[in-house]
């Protein structure tokens, strides 16, 4: 079907239409909801499909697609879900002024120019007819040729908003080739053990052949030590690397998820992570506990990153999933 031929009416197209927005793990959490019920209810009431890029990134993509109508009705869900979260979050805040809802959309490069329009026109006129802000970002997002466009206010005035965003993004589609945003892991570091190379994603090492390779090459030049080593023994392993030592404070309320049951996670962190890590015992009156990791720079970096990736899937909520 030809997009062309079908005029922009009121009551919604018939075309099937994409959009992306970019999530943190907080929101994304909030709109999958406790076992994915709020995310299951969105996509059975809007019709519109409703997917949530992998990760254990601290950004998501959350792509959204199908007629325009079932999209207006996810996203009205959407605005409505972030609003009750804002509202949650104030009842025990002394915060007087009720933030706006804000959505990030990701958009590509070259549909930017058509929504701004010529000398800022467009975007003027959809913030003043809609009520809602709406500001473009002047750079790409990284390793894309997408554009993140934010907007916030009421939930109507988003709705209002989007409404607009996709009649100009149907009027003028992108041209050219699309590289979409990805967001990155959370620096996800690199592990070599047994001579093979590793890369942390979520709770898993996933064996990475082109690090291995350039691995292999590095030890055949000792100079360099590889990082992160946890096999003794192993060729090229100085056994002079230089230890130190790291302090994290850590909630006493977020402790348990880090140490697990009878100290499955801790156990876990130290053995991947090649560091010695000691939880001090709980002080009376402090509402924090002191955690000492000991290791190379690259065991602490290491036990470090999954340690946080512990507490943001915690924090998420994600962690139940």
């Amino acid at each position: 079907m030809n997009t062309k031929d079908t005029k922009v009416t009121e009551g919604g197209l018939n075309v099937t239409l994409t959009i992306r927005l970019l999530m943190h793990g907080k929101e994304v959490g909030s709109i999958i909801g406790k076992k994915g019920e709020t995310v299951k209810k969105m996509r059975e009431e809007s019709g519109a499909r409703i997917n949530i890029s992998e990760g254990s990134c601290p950004e998501r993509i959350v792509t959204i697609t199908g007629p325009t109508d079932a999209i207006f009705k996810a996203f009205s869900m959407i605005a409505l879900k972030f609003e009750e979260d804002i509202n949650a979050s104030m009842t025990n805040s002394t915060v007087t002024s009720k933030p706006p809802v804000t959505l990030r959309l990701v958009v590509p490069a070259s549909q930017c120019g058509s929504l701004i329009g010529k000398g800022g026109s467009k975007i003027k006129e959809i913030r003043e007819s809609t009520g809602a802000q709406v500001q473009v970002a002047g750079d790409m997002l990284p390793n894309s040729t997408e554009r993140a466009v934010t907007i916030s206010g009421t939930p109507d005035a988003i709705i209002q908003c989007v409404k607009q965003i996709c009649v100009v993004m149907l009027e003028s589609p992108p041209k050219g080739a699309t590289i979409p945003y990805r967001p990155k892991p959370a620096s996800a570091p690199i592990i070599f053990a047994g001579g093979q190379a590793f890369t942390i994603q979520g709770q898993y090492a996933i064996p990475h052949p082109d690090l291995t390779k350039l691995h292999q090459l590095a030890m055949q030049h000792p100079p360099f030590t590889p990082l992160g080593q946890t096999t003794p023994g192993f060729p090229g392993l100085d056994a002079t690397t230089p230890t130190s030592s790291h302090e994290l404070t850590i909630p006493n309320d977020l402790i348990g998820c880090i140490i697990g049951r009878q100290g499955s996670k801790i156990n876990e962190i130290r053995q991947m992570s090649g560091a010695q890590i000691k939880i001090a015992n709980a002080t009376e009156g402090s509402a924090e506990r002191q955690v000492t990791i000991t290791g190379s720079p690259a065991n602490i970096s290491l036990a470090q990153y999954l340690i946080n990736a512990r507490l943001s899937s915690e924090v998420t909520g994600l962690g139940a999933l």
